[in-house]
């Protein structure tokens, strides 16, 4: 896997879609129930919120520590990078979540009677650690806090819509922002960002205008 050259969110989805298979096996399982459960104004409204105080944080922090990875996405290849705000969503966080929070809630939640905070937590820490393939510390810690969030997102809706919005709003900003390269497996930092680079020119190629 360390060899690839491939962002995650392309080849991860395969693999997670093993994980629906199984759970869609399971008769206490009702698709149709995750797919039509809504979430209250509230919710959206705190999911706005939080996103837009600590995604600024995150992209002044980038603004201030990476000056060259800022913005050089959006603003260097501005039609790839439409692109990919398009397909990450449909390609990976909408089977993320529904193996992430939906799976994990549904198959492992008993485990955790009484203790709601140690499954977030736990939750959260096997999201991260699924992103040690990047081979980079800012994936590992950035996924176990947003994995957490969106852990406790999940718990208080029990809505598979409402964690697609926030984990959709968090994985812009981190290709907005100029984070991408980290989001590469088994290369980190310049190098991430490089093959991030020569991932897009091949995503340019297949989809063209």
């Amino acid at each position: 896997m360390h060899g690839e050259k491939l962002p995650l969110f392309i080849l991860l989805p395969p693999v997670l879609l093993a994980f629906i298979i199984v759970l869609l096996w399971d008769r206490s399982f009702l698709l149709r129930r995750e797919m039509i459960k809504g979430f209250r104004l509230y919710d959206l409204f705190s999911i706005i919120v939080l996103f837009v105080i600590a995604g600024g944080l995150v992209a002044a922090f980038v603004q201030q520590e990476m000056p060259r990875l800022f913005l050089n996405f959006p603003l260097q290849r501005p039609q790839t990078y439409q692109r990919v705000m398009i397909l990450y969503p449909l390609a990976s966080v909408i089977v993320q979540e529904l193996v992430y929070r939906t799976f994990y809630f549904h198959r492992y939640g008993p485990l955790f009677n009484g203790m709601p905070w140690l499954m977030i937590v736990a939750n959260g820490l096997l999201f991260g650690f699924a992103h040690v393939l990047f081979n980079n510390w800012v994936a590992v810690a950035g996924t176990a806090l947003i994995g957490m969030l969106l852990a406790y997102r999940y718990a208080s809706t029990r809505s598979l819509w409402a964690v697609f919005i926030e984990h959709t709003l968090w994985g812009w900003l981190v290709f907005t922002a100029g984070l991408g390269g980290f989001f590469f497996t088994g290369h980190s930092n310049m190098a991430a960002w490089r093959y991030f680079q020569q991932f897009l020119d091949t995503l340019q190629h297949y989809l063209p205008l």
